[in-house]
């Protein structure tokens, strides 16, 4: 089924592409542009840093025992991730509680590892794809090829109840979430410094491990395949956190004494999404395989320049959801948009735009010769190659 859809997908482009150079408009041809970036204002929403965080993560070929104990040799000699901000970014105020990742790989699983402070560990949710986030728990978000469409989500609480997602592309698209989907080989495990559910102790933190194995995370894969040495996925990690009251000698949630509400949970990511909402895998943090053992040194990350020609798409798309709200319409140039030619003065071309009542998609070409990079109205990105 998983493999069907993406056939689906990736045909339905290539269709929506010849009937946009067929038998609609399109922006007049433009060669390299030149002049200056004064007054062109800010094309990014959300407002963050880019490029987003990023990782090297080695491998290892010892076995791994998936007890949420990271007491391994090779777990302590893997890096930490940065620790985990509020999810709107670094404005926001620092987490109560610390959290960060550790990840490595083999030629079956992916491997997460990550510790979360907690003087208060709780749990009520047994249930297998229940709504995991209505405890406190860590969630996982993988888009292998970074298209932003067909990816994976994956959340746990600290009793290690399980809820696994596959989202054809985000909500703010159209969906839909696939709850029936199950990563299939999954291994997880946890292990609480403390006593869970007890309001009597103060606890120090809970630590947790998953393999996720490559059989399931390839399908989306660009090749389908694994990661070879260089190459980058997608990744962010989500923590949600409850505050709570004790009542009859319980945790629960804590309202708000005016309205009886549940007071809003606060959200702490790896890399900032620069708005509540998790489901904008353009923000994700780079995950960058390396094929040297975790015990071997290290390698460089590098950022990819063609990823700053899908940046500045995404913005376009931005704009674009922006102008039809108000319009009731797609824009068919930058002018349309309030942007000058002049604000893509440092990617190899201005982009195209090709309109068609209600679908729309803009290119441009990347910066690798013979590389053309796309998005259309609903958001997903992607390469052709050709002169």
């Amino acid at each position: 089924m998983r493999t069907i859809m993406k056939q689906y997908i990736i045909l339905s482009g290539s269709i929506l592409f010849l009937v946009l150079l067929t038998g609609c408009t399109s922006g007049k041809q433009r060669d390299k542009f030149t002049g200056d970036s004064k007054g062109t204002g800010n094309l990014y929403d959300p407002e963050i840093p880019f490029p987003p965080r990023h990782y090297v993560c080695f491998t290892t070929d010892e076995p791994v025992t998936i007890d949420g104990i990271l007491s391994e040799s090779f777990w302590e000699e893997a890096e930490w991730t940065d620790d985990f901000i509020d999810i709107e970014g670094g404005h926001k105020p620092v987490p109560r509680f610390r959290t960060r990742v550790k990840m490595l790989w083999d030629r079956h699983y992916f491997y997460i590892a990550a510790e979360l402070q907690e003087p208060h560990v709780w749990a009520t949710l047994k249930q297998r794809d229940t709504v995991i986030f209505y405890d406190n728990d860590f969630e996982v978000f993988i888009d292998p090829d970074g298209d932003t469409h067909m990816y994976y989500e994956f959340e746990m609480n600290a009793f290690g109840t399980e809820w696994d997602l596959f989202l054809v592309k985000p909500y703010r698209d159209g969906g839909p979430a696939i709850n029936g989907w199950n990563i299939t080989g999954l291994k997880t495990g946890v292990e609480v410094y403390g006593t869970i559910n007890d309001p009597g102790s103060e606890d120090e933190k809970w630590t947790l491990e998953i393999a996720m194995p490559w059989k399931i995370l390839k399908e989306c894969a660009g090749n389908s395949s694994l990661p070879e040495n260089g190459d980058q996925w997608r990744v962010n990690f989500s923590r949600v956190e409850w505050q709570i009251d004790t009542t009859e000698g319980k945790y629960t949630r804590k309202k708000d004494p005016e309205t009886g509400n549940l007071l809003r949970e606060d959200n702490w990511v790896w890399s900032p999404q620069g708005k509540v909402d998790m489901h904008a895998p353009e923000t994700w943090g780079f995950v960058q395989f390396s094929e040297r053992t975790v015990f071997e040194g290290t390698d460089t990350f590098y950022f990819n320049r063609e990823e700053d020609v899908k940046w500045v798409l995404r913005q376009l798309y931005y704009k674009q959801r922006s102008y039809l709200k108000k319009e009731s319409r797609y824009a068919g140039s930058l002018d349309e948009l309030g942007l000058q030619n002049t604000s893509f003065k440092e990617l190899p071309a201005i982009p195209q735009f090709f309109i068609c009542g209600t679908q729309y998609e803009i290119i441009m070409p990347g910066f690798l010769p013979g590389i053309t990079w796309h998005i259309d109205n609903e958001g997903r990105t992607w390469k052709t190659t050709g002169h």
